[in-house]
């Protein structure tokens, strides 16, 4: 009879990422309208003069964000804010949102209010609109469902799958503040569970603790990229880290690439911590995720243009598939880059998006 046993594949060996492919196979396009469906920062549907962008993202507490340490105002901004990434990293402008929430007895009007205050503020900062949602009860906890729009020239649409051989690697802003940030609350959380009168010692690390609670998306590069003519070959937004974001291009595009270990933008702040949590500044910054900089490729042609594009930063080049994607160490060792981002199945993860 074991032979008849039903066998069943945990979600944890195929990742995120595999077990979207694994669910989606079979998914079938009706409708020509639909220009781009799963397979990058935002689907692209046709808007007749333009193309909408739209992506969605569902964050859950206790495995996206803890509210141990996330203040509801905090909360309500990051999760639009992440969305609104999404639809830069496709060269669009966001819109407007949805935004649905499942809700248990623990919370009170006035905590929601506290959520809404940040939903409201995000919308003002990014000119978006806030048009509709939902509202149910959860047995437990909370739960937040985001939907983004926006729109882009049809000419100006930026995918994944455009990186070329010899294409300029470029990224803005700097990396691995957010995953030290976390770090730090994540340590204090402990320390306040074991002694629950310890007052807590965030180090006045302002910077590394707004980069993780209340990051921003890139709408000035998305400006700087229309005021200077510029289209960039494909780009991401780097969420799950910058050596598994690159991997995403790199596949996409049936490409390889090589990064500068040295030329990997840290703040000194973030290389400091690192230090102090007995990790290395440069894998932290390649593999730290959440901080939703955009990573992207330019055509050759463009790279006087994007010297003088204010924080970003040349940080590799496009190569050949047979390449594969290289680190160029700053003692001038080539090694093979490797993605160890978070995986969102990890029963141990908790905290990241």
């Amino acid at each position: 009879m074991d032979n008849f046993k039903p066998k069943f594949t945990d979600v944890n060996t195929l990742g995120e990422f595999g077990l979207i492919e694994k669910l989606t196979e079979n998914t079938v396009k009706y409708h020509t309208s639909t220009v781009k469906g799963i397979g990058d920062d935002a689907a692209v549907i046709n808007y007749g003069d333009a193309y909408m962008v739209m992506s969605t993202d569902l964050l859950i507490e206790g495995i996206h964000f803890d509210l141990m340490y996330s203040p509801l105002k905090h909360l309500g901004y990051k999760a639009v804010v992440v969305n609104l990434s999404d639809i830069y990293a496709m060269n669009a402008v966001p819109t407007q949102i949805t935004f649905s929430i499942a809700i248990s007895s623990k919370f009170s009007v006035e905590a929601l209010e506290e959520l809404y205050l940040g939903i409201n503020e995000a919308c003002r900062i990014y000119n978006v609109d806030l048009i509709g949602g939902d509202t149910t009860s959860s047995t437990k906890g909370l739960s937040i469902s985001v939907t983004a729009m926006g729109q882009v020239k049809k000419e100006k649409i930026t995918y994944r799958s455009g990186a070329k051989v010899g294409d300029i690697l470029c990224v803005t802003g700097d990396l691995g503040a957010a995953y030290l940030g976390l770090q730090i609350l994540e340590r204090e959380k402990q320390l306040y569970v074991s002694s629950p009168g310890i007052k807590p010692d965030l180090e006045d690390q302002k910077y590394l603790l707004e980069r993780q609670l209340k990051p921003e998306a890139r709408k000035d590069s998305i400006k700087y990229f229309e005021k200077e003519g510029i289209i960039p070959t494909a780009m991401i937004d780097v969420s799950d880290g910058l050596a598994s974001d690159l991997m995403h291009i790199c596949k996409a595009s049936g490409v390889g690439a090589y990064v500068e270990e040295g030329k990997i933008p840290i703040k000194q702040e973030a290389e400091l911590m690192a230090i102090k949590f007995r990790l290395d500044p440069a894998t932290t910054a390649l593999n730290g995720g959440e901080d939703y900089e955009l990573l992207f490729t330019i055509d050759e042609s463009d790279l006087e243009k994007i010297k003088y594009m204010p924080d970003v930063y040349i940080i590799g080049e496009i190569t050949e598939k047979k390449e594969g994607l290289k680190l160029h160490t700053t003692g001038g060792n080539i090694h093979p880059l490797k993605a160890q981002g978070w995986n969102h199945f990890d029963e141990e993860a908790t905290g990241q998006n």
